[in-house]
């Protein structure tokens, strides 16, 4: 099988490509990357030794693509990922439409042209920021819960936030462009007779991944905390309850792999994928988490709120689960693990990343 990547350098795509390479010795894996993204060179030389077709190119630019060998499906993981992008940080408004939705179309005809599968890696931030905002919550040992008491809104229950919870705007820039980009690939594939399958996840995490305060955040959590670098609360009263799940990038391949024999051509297309409730955690216990392993390093409060930011997520793996009979097979606790090993082991981590 030939397997094309885009944004293969990046921790997404770099990970998804080391574990296909792990599952099969007939596997062909090429793919494309601007090495925009501080720290992408160290992927590439991995990649490299792992035998690697890479082409070092830009989505956006269609001469790019003609570059890029036939595949069988590519795997769609070239994103500006910050929920902040387009309105904070390093980039503008029009760069964020052009690398996360204009680009898109060259990826698009390069698939109706090879008739190549789609595998699209969406994001939990589709959602509506006010309806996952309005969510009823309890506290639950330092960590906002979802409370299955009270009437929740369609989509959301106690196993998480499942395909049909609103996506009423706003949802962000990013949150914008990655769902435009779901109905587009949905809409070419129907068209143009491809398969498209949609993974709206939730956080990825790993070792080697590039942590920031606006995206990787349990990376970037532990590695300050090892460093002790200022590290903030923000919003939310300054307690550090808000909650997000993890999700290893080994267990989203093996959901990738199972989309890819799938041979039905109608139903269901979209799916939630992550960490799920069990393997959710808040910055407070991220941070008596790190405490316990590296020693005492409280962070500052800033009880401002940021644009987009939201209280609680945690993906609902329902419907693969039923469909694919996938569930996550990391646990949190071992994800977060092998992040800290990995801190331990490279200190210039946060510089390598770009902060």
């Amino acid at each position: 099988m030939r397997i094309l990547i885009t944004g293969i350098c990046g921790f997404a795509g770099s990970a998804l490509t080391a574990s296909l390479l792990e599952r099969s010795e007939t596997m062909h894996v090429s793919g494309i990357d601007n090495l925009m993204r501080p720290g992408s060179e160290t992927n590439r030389a991995r990649l490299k030794k792992l035998g690697v077709q890479f082409v070092h190119g830009d989505v956006r630019a269609a001469t790019d693509f003609a570059q890029l060998p036939a595949a069988d499906w590519v795997i769609d993981a070239a994103a500006n990922p910050s929920v902040l992008a387009g309105v904070s940080g390093g980039s503008d408004s029009r760069q964020l439409f052009e690398h996360n939705l204009a680009s898109l179309a060259n990826i698009l005809e390069y698939c109706k042209r090879h008739m190549a599968g789609l595998l699209l890696l969406s994001s939990s931030r589709v959602y509506s920021i006010a309806a996952l905002a309005g969510l009823p919550l309890v506290v639950q040992d330092g960590a906002f819960r979802i409370n299955g008491r009270a009437p929740l809104p369609r989509g959301a229950s106690e196993r998480g936030i499942g395909v049909e919870f609103s996506t009423e705007a706003p949802v962000s820039l990013y949150g914008a462009t990655k769902l435009a980009s779901e109905i587009m690939a949905l809409e070419y594939g129907a068209a143009f007779g491809f398969p498209v399958w949609v993974t709206r996840c939730g956080v990825l995490a790993g070792s080697g991944q590039f942590g920031t305060p606006e995206q990787g955040i349990f990376t970037y959590w532990i590695n300050a905390h090892l460093r002790r670098r200022a590290m903030r609360y923000i919003g939310f009263g300054g307690t550090g309850h808000q909650t997000r799940d993890a999700m290893h990038p080994r267990d989203l391949c093996d959901l990738l792999l199972k989309q890819m024999v799938e041979t039905r051509r109608s139903g269901q297309r979209v799916y939630t994928a992550g960490g799920g409730p069990e393997n959710a955690m808040s910055l407070k216990q991220l941070t008596g988490w790190c405490d316990e392993r590296f020693g005492t390093h409280a962070p500052g409060v800033d009880t401002q709120p940021r644009p987009y930011d939201i209280p609680w997520v945690a993906m609902d793996n329902s419907d693969a689960a039923r469909e694919f009979r996938w569930s996550p097979a990391t646990s949190l606790t071992d994800v977060l693990d092998e992040i800290a090993r990995h801190a331990e082991e490279h200190p210039e981590w946060l510089e390598v990343s770009g902060r």
